[in-house]
Formats: C-alpha cells, structure tokens, sequence
C-alpha cells in the first residue's frame, strides 16, 4: 500500500490514498484541490511523487474548557477556545511532476568547487588535498623542505586549516632548526 509524508500548515502527516484528516484551518476554498508538500513517498527521500488533497470543509474542533480557581478569594474565571480546522481527503498518492514552480537548481557558475588537482602547487605531497589535519600533523615532520614549503603554500590558498598550517610550520621550524 503506497503511503507519503506531508507537510500542511507546519506539521507532518502520514497519510495514505482516500484518508481524511483535520488539519489546521488552510486558505484554500472548501471543494478545492491542492498539492501539500510531499517529505517522503514509500520510504524514498528523492521521490518526485506528487499528492493531491481535496479540501471537504472548514470545521471547529472541540471546546477545550479552561478554569482558574484561587482558594479564599472566591475567585473564579472559565474561558473556552475551538480551534479552527480544515477537513481535507487525500485523493491520489502518484509519481509525476507538480504544478506548482518548484526551486530552480543553482547555475554552474554559482555552484562551488573544489580546487582540482592540476591547480596544487608542484612537490606537494602524495594525496595531500584528501589528508585530515591530523594526517597532515603525524606525517608533516618526515617530509623534506620542498614538499613543506608547497603544503604551505597549498593551505594558505585553499584549506587555510589551522591545524594544518601549524603542523607544516612546526616542521618547517624542526628543518631550520637541524640544518
């Protein structure tokens, strides 16, 4: 049986095909349809499944009855609210597109990206770009002055990582100091 999870008025629903909710009170006109937004289709987060929803009527819910008492003072005060609500039935669970515009997916140019490998300075170590700071800390003092020089260089264009630039500059300072 094909199920989705909704989203109406702020809340999550999960509803299936000819089930009838009361939801909070919607805009939309009595005998309308609408498209709520669909968070997940029979378990499937990328689901471009498209649920239609007919609102039945705009309805109140029950009285829900609040009293105050103060003891001694003769105090007594009784107020009462209906929550307004909206009765929709879920006419069809399916696969398409929607009607409304959905968000455009961000041009090329905007999108950013990650420096390639060409664009690395020469010398720097083997897979540098793919280290941890902490691969970078443990494996930075065996390596010779040119391949520190360019994983410095490397950081303070691309990563800027502190971890990182501290580790190739202490053993930037052991090379300088043994030599």
């Amino acid at each position: 049986m094909s199920y989705a999870v909704i989203k109406v008025g702020g809340k999550q629903y999960r509803v299936q095909e000819g089930e009838r909710l009361l939801v909070d009170r919607l805009k939309t006109e009595a005998g309308k349809t609408f498209t709520p937004d669909v968070l997940l289709a029979d378990g499937d987060l990328d689901s471009k499944a498209v649920v239609t929803a007919k609102v039945l009527d705009h309805v109140k819910g029950d009285k829900i009855r609040i009293g105050k008492y103060r003891p001694k003072n003769g105090y007594k005060k009784h107020t009462g609210f209906r929550a307004s609500l909206t009765q929709i039935q879920i006419e069809s669970i399916g696969a398409g597109k929607r009607t409304a515009a959905a968000p455009k997916p961000a041009p090329e140019a905007e999108k950013p990206t990650a420096p390639k490998a060409d664009e690395a300075p020469r010398g720097l170590p083997r897979e540098y770009a793919g280290m941890t700071v902490a691969q970078i800390g443990g494996a930075a003092p065996g390596w010779n002055r040119p391949m520190l020089e360019a994983a410095l260089a490397y950081e303070q264009e691309h990563g800027k990582r502190k971890g990182a630039l501290a580790a190739i500059q202490s053993a930037l300072d052991a090379k300088e100091a043994s030599s």
